[in-house]
């Protein structure tokens, strides 16, 4: 029997963040960077109520979240548009801007979903080194030839958790030709407080050839709801209109996302939490040798060289105990692990857990 064939697929698949080990659920998951505290009381009741009447079609042009972000932020509401996650963003974009022959560049360490949407819409994905584990500027642009379509950056960077300063990204999109477009992902932002950082909407919301994603995913407590936005010229956004699918985010995203961004008590609170176990975690890991960077957001990579263990064993030990954290093997760091900062007893267990596998 002959069957329908499919087009060639180029590109990577996704691994997520495990939930489970050896087929059982563990108890603290530590591996998808998500909110510590979870969403806001607020947006539970909002989703709650909404929840009452699922058989209703969200608004398709989820206009009225857009009026609450552009009112947030000070935006025009018209060049907002929403996204199932801001990765569905990132897929609009591969689809609306990239073609067989151009050329996209990344970050070497940097979030696996560019380059996946951008494979499989026919570009070559160009690697720019990285100093110490922080984005290059300089090396970006050594990177940029005639063929160059898009940069994509998340700032900070995930899986490193470093940031480029404000001004040397500002020189970035400064060097970069008009007609390449700087796709800048500002996922953790939230959580940066130094002076010398920037968001990309806060520097780039009047520019025409930058597009800046938000998501509620992370600090919200809403990755289960899929919700995200982007902010870019009108030009872009109704580009990108022209093949964002209907009724692509839901009403309980839409009504719970609402609630959640009013709550800025809350996004303290969350704040607050992350800030005190980062400190934690940081003098924790040194003090065991471990290696790591001075996080600013949710989350800490984690090396094993200095003291010449194994990141597999240790992530299989920490999965044995119930914790499970994210492999790094996909992003091509050696030997390292990421531990997303938890609630106040996951960070104990994990400290005590480690402190045992490393006989201390």
């Amino acid at each position: 029997m002959r069957l329908p064939k499919p087009n060639k697929i180029i590109g990577i698949k996704y691994v997520a963040g495990l939930s489970s080990f050896k087929r059982k659920l563990v108890k603290i998951k530590m591996s998808a960077n998500e909110s510590a505290l979870g969403p806001s009381p607020r947006a539970i009741k909002e989703y709650n109520k909404v929840s009452k009447n699922f058989k209703r079609y969200p608004d398709t042009n989820g206009n009225f979240l857009k009026n609450v972000i552009a009112k947030k932020f000070k935006l025009d509401s018209n060049r907002i548009i929403l996204g199932s996650g801001s990765d569905q963003i990132f897929e609009l974009i591969c689809r609306a801007y990239i073609k067989k022959g151009n050329e996209v560049i990344i970050p070497k360490y940097s979030f696996i979903i560019y380059r996946l949407y951008s494979k499989s819409n026919g570009a070559k994905i160009v690697y720019s080194k990285e100093n110490n584990l922080t984005v290059s500027v300089k090396d970006i642009l050594s990177k940029v030839s005639s063929k160059t379509k898009v940069v994509f950056l998340a700032n900070p960077n995930n899986p490193t958790g470093t940031f480029i300063k404000k001004q040397e990204l500002n020189n970035l999109r400064k060097k970069l030709r008009n007609d390449i477009l700087l796709v800048v992902d500002d996922a953790y932002f939230e959580y940066v407080k130094q002076k010398d950082f920037s968001s990309g909407l806060k520097l780039f919301s009047k520019y025409k050839n930058v597009l800046v994603t938000r998501t509620f995913s992370k600090i919200y407590g809403l990755a289960g709801l899929r919700v995200g936005w982007g902010y870019a010229s009108k030009e872009i956004i109704n580009t990108l209109n022209k093949i964002k699918p209907p009724f692509n985010v839901n009403r309980p995203a839409l009504f719970a996302a609402s609630a959640a961004i009013k709550d800025g008590k809350w996004l303290q609170k969350e704040i607050k939490h992350i800030s005190k176990w980062n400190k934690i975690f940081f003098k924790f890991f040194k003090k065991m040798k471990i290696e790591t960077n001075e996080s600013k957001v949710n989350f800490l990579l984690i090396n094993f060289d200095r003291i010449n263990m194994n990141a597999n064993k240790v992530f299989q030990k920490l999965a044995n105990a119930g914790i499970l954290v994210r492999k790094m093997d996909i992003y091509g760091l050696k030997n390292s692990l990421r531990v997303t900062i938890g609630k106040s007893q996951e960070n104990k267990k994990l400290i005590s857990t480690i402190s045992k596998i490393l006989n201390v």
